[in-house]
């Protein structure tokens, strides 16, 4: 039998490139072409999208506003290494936003925003380690493949480094505790506060909540022993609610990093925060001795800030939230319904604007719960869902205010046959 496209693709990208892709997603799926809450790949099938590029495309596909903002701002240049008018009306935009940004910096990609909030922690403090949360993503640096998803438990609060090639070094300055446990992140701040710099926490961790007094609990710790509150909002930023994570919940931290939506599809993120911190990138307030050096050649790039700006105002309209979560919560709805159905024991984690089902038999509250889930039931539902023409990532929907009622309805008969599926497994 002759080759497909997609297969003939996959095979010449196997040979320029790693395990056959870009590292993000199963490389046998070869994207072409998305429109609204539909993507299409290079055999022309069609999906309903709730990928979403990972989260960027909160407004779905070539959505016209934004490719009018961009078509406009390529006709005036593409990047310029300098300051520019868009990327100031962007930063405008977030920082009347997002509770804490009383200043921000623009980078490239989540990752890079992490880092530098890290580091700015440190520049701050004087102090060099770190605290993050088992499970908790914080993008590729060092300290951010940090027990992100151990295969190995370790007692708390030693780390396990998830890539090879991270020095010895780098894990000596992070601890990690687990999520939700407000006790347990009490007793280690006290006990680790005279060397923390920081504190970085997703105000959802992947899908799970924060039990109430968990947010809270991390505000009252650092602020009492001076060491930095770091929300990283990459993921939660505009889409939990304008505001992000730390308006749904009503905690500020003291820096916050932000990705995915504010970029419009482009490659854009940020580090925001108080003015006392970001001063640390500006050396004539602080000095060499307190700066943190900090370029990127497509920093703050015009036609992502355009996507991003025109992004951010459709969110602004009235109803934009409550059109998103009324959608999420219908499939969360579906999730909960069918799992009853077929009689499987199962937990629709996360909030309406991106959650999933595991099947599991007691509350997920953090990473070592999830792993205690079915993973063949997941595999077996996940599978039926894509062969059904939904594309998902394994853990994740993200929604998209693109989704029309007939995607609804491809989306909800295609879980009532993945959780056929996952009975039968």
């Amino acid at each position: 039998m002759a080759a497909t496209v997609q297969e003939k693709w996959c095979a010449r990208a196997r040979s320029v490139l790693p395990a056959g892709g870009f590292g993000n997603f199963d490389p046998n799926i070869i994207i072409k072409e998305g429109r609204g809450a539909r993507v299409w790949d290079e055999d022309g099938k069609e999906y309903v999208d709730y990928l979403t590029g990972s989260g960027p495309m909160i407004l779905g596909h070539s959505n016209p506003e934004v490719l009018e903002a961009v078509q406009a701002q390529l006709g005036l240049g593409m990047t310029f290494f300098t300051t520019n008018t868009a990327g100031i009306e962007l930063a405008e935009v977030i920082c009347e936003a997002v509770p804490c940004a009383d200043q921000m910096r623009f980078v490239s990609t989540g990752s890079e925003a992490d880092m530098y909030a890290m580091r700015l922690a440190r520049a701050h403090t004087g102090r060099t380690r770190i605290l993050k949360f088992e499970g908790g993503y914080h993008g590729m640096s060092g300290e951010g493949l940090m027990s992100l998803a151990p295969q190995r438990l370790a007692n708390f609060p030693q780390p396990v480094p998830d890539s090879a090639g991270i020095p010895p070094a780098v894990r000596d300055d992070v601890i990690v505790a687990p999520f939700n446990d407000i006790a347990f992140a009490r007793q280690i701040i006290a006990e680790h506060a005279d060397t923390l710099a920081g504190v970085i926490v997703e105000p959802l961790q992947r899908l799970i909540p924060p039990v109430p007094g968990f947010l809270e609990a991390l505000r009252e710790e650092t602020t009492r022993h001076g060491i930095v509150l770091i929300f990283d909002e990459v993921v939660t930023g505009f889409r939990l609610a304008y505001g992000g994570g730390q308006e749904h919940y009503g905690v500020t931290p003291d820096l916050c990093t932000l990705g995915k939506v504010i970029g419009g599809g482009l490659p854009m993120a940020a580090i925001a925060g108080s003015r006392d911190i970001m001063a640390h990138f500006d050396i004539d307030i602080v000095g060499t001795e307190g700066f943190t050096y900090q370029i990127g050649t497509l920093s703050g790039n015009p036609v992502a800030a355009a996507a991003g700006l025109k992004t951010l105002e459709i969110l602004r309209r009235e109803g934009s939230y409550e059109t998103l979560r009324d959608k999420g919560r219908s499939l969360m709805n579906t999730l909960d319904t069918e799992a009853e159905q077929f009689g499987l024991t199962a937990t629709v984690i996360g909030d309406p604007v991106l959650f999933d089902v595991v099947f599991a038999d007691a509350p997920v509250l953090d990473y070592r719960d999830c792993l205690r889930a079915d993973a063949g039931r997941q595999n077996a539902f996940n599978s039926s869902l894509r062969a059904d023409g939904i594309l998902k990532a394994p853990m994740k929907f993200y929604p998209s205010l693109a989704l029309e009622d007939r995607d609804m309805e491809v989306t909800k008969s295609a879980i009532a046959s993945a959780m056929k599926a996952a009975a039968a497994r």
